[in-house]
């Protein structure tokens, strides 16, 4: 067994941002967005009513026929969300670097527009307990989404107002995120689609700009329109909110091979650009890479619990060199409850998945020592196919009702085609960015599914598959 760690960068400039890899049973680390480093590794060895829960289950039934079909809408020359009264106020990050955070909660509150009109904290996000940097340091989009995927927020700017360095304890998340999907790199139709269909785009670009005052070679103030060609990696994320494929190369301060540029949404104020937005190339280097999308945050009253061990998300993967493997969490019911669904990401395009349960499972002693069939029989709970990378909540197609006090496991058997390192993980890095906890999980992988492997005892590590159940 050996790690790999693979690197991405943190994003500054008066905001600044990371990205990290993982463990060891064989991984790589995952392409995050925005900018920082992460490790890597590979292994070897009702309380609701019925219409409502058929509702989600069709919407979420919808989204994957979609993925598989691939989107046939007409795109426009120019759009903009502006127009659609789809963007929420311009907001000011100050001298703190916290563009990762005002990106990521300007582009989920676009999602929700215009129907629900919600203002986030980007203190909240930012100040997390489980990320060790501070404010000045940076951050990066998985640490986002670790942080709303796990319920920890969003929490609303009343409650935990931005810019004095103290973030309450006891706020409760006002939605639950239970989708975020990573757009292919520099595919503008796909952008596209996504800002007409969800909302804002969240994206990384470098600059030398600072705020709002300042200048730059590849700025056009005038004109609110940047450029940069260069080699340097992304350093600032802002949000991308609309297009205009005929806007003139003229307005570039260094004039681009082509017309058309990004309308995006920065984070410094309504004095910056047009109104607090710009336009950026679609020949910038950087501009497209990173591409986050925030599609499916749900009321809190979706599920009763959640079941999981990944605080602080996806830092790194695992894998047994091949494009398949099994990965299964255990837990504890704490109730008369109903498993509804699962939880876990895709870190690769074109995935399969099958998601199956075990039940009445052996102590926790006894199950770490691994070996073969340690789960007994398996029932079949859901499968299907995700075309793009990102975190999916999937509803299983059996009813699975637990008693309090008993084990159970939600076991995955994942392919994600030309990947080596399929499963995404959670573990110390030793880079100073995340605080991991391996004493709240039990974690399995395995090659086939027949002889399993406790992943904290044996690759220091946490498995990113969640639970959520309904009380009954």
């Amino acid at each position: 067994m050996n790690i790999i760690k693979k690197s991405i960068n943190l994003l500054s400039c008066a905001a600044a941002c990371l990205f990290f890899t993982c463990c060891g049973i064989k991984t790589i680390g995952r392409e995050a967005g925005e900018a920082g480093n992460r490790e890597n590794i590979q292994s070897q060895t009702e309380g609701r009513v019925q219409n409502e829960e058929e509702g989600r289950k069709e919407e979420a039934d919808s989204r994957e026929q979609e993925q598989a079909a691939g989107p046939a809408m007409e795109l426009p020359a120019s759009f903009d969300l502006r127009r659609e009264g789809r963007i929420p106020e311009i907001k000011n990050q100050g001298e703190l670097g916290t563009c990762w955070a005002f990106a990521s909660l300007t582009a989920l509150e676009t999602s929700l527009l215009p129907e629900d009109q919600l203002n986030f904290s980007e203190d909240h996000m930012s100040l997390n307990k489980n990320f060790l940097l501070g404010q000045n340091d940076g951050g990066e989009y998985t640490m986002s989404m670790a942080y709303l995927l796990s319920w920890q927020g969003p929490v609303l700017e009343t409650d935990d107002p931005y810019g004095d360095k103290v973030s309450p304890e006891g706020l409760k998340p006002v939605k639950h995120i239970q989708e975020i999907q990573i757009l292919p790199e520099k595919d503008y139709d796909s952008i596209k689609r996504a800002v007409v269909q969800t909302g804002g785009v969240q994206s990384s670009l470098y600059t030398s700009l600072k705020d709002s005052r300042s200048e730059s070679e590849y700025y056009n103030k005038t004109e609110a329109a940047y450029y940069y060609d260069g080699k340097e990696k992304p350093n600032h994320d802002s949000v991308i909110i609309g297009w205009d494929d005929n806007y003139p190369k003229e307005n570039f301060n260094s004039q681009p091979p082509g017309d058309g540029a990004f309308l995006c949404m920065n984070s410094w104020g309504k004095e910056f650009g047009d109104g607090g937005c710009f336009y950026v190339s679609y020949y910038d280097t950087n501009i497209g890479i990173h591409n986050i999308v925030y599609t499916a945050a749900e009321d809190t009253d979706n599920y009763s619990r959640i079941y999981q061990s990944d605080l602080c998300g996806w830092i790194g993967q695992l894998g047994y060199g091949s494009d398949t493997a099994w990965f299964s969490n255990v837990y504890e019911a704490e109730g008369q409850e109903q498993l509804k669904a699962a939880g876990f990401y895709a870190i690769g395009a074109g995935t399969s998945y099958e998601i199956y349960v075990a039940r009445n499972l052996d102590e926790e002693e006894k199950m770490s020592e691994g070996g073969r069939d340690i789960f007994g029989a398996m029932q079949k709970a859901a499968e299907g196919y995700l075309e793009q990378v990102g975190y999916y909540t999937i509803l299983l197609d059996q009813e699975v009702i637990l008693s309090k006090g008993e084990r159970f496991a939600v076991i995955v058997k994942i392919k994600s085609p030309g990947l080596i390192h399929p499963v995404a993980i959670e573990y110390d890095a030793k880079d100073g960015k995340c605080s991991i906890d391996l004493t709240d999980g039990e974690g399995y992988i395995s090659l086939q599914g027949d002889i399993w492997e406790r992943v904290e005892e044996k690759q220091g590590c946490n498995i990113c598959l969640k639970a959520y159940t309904e009380e009954k």
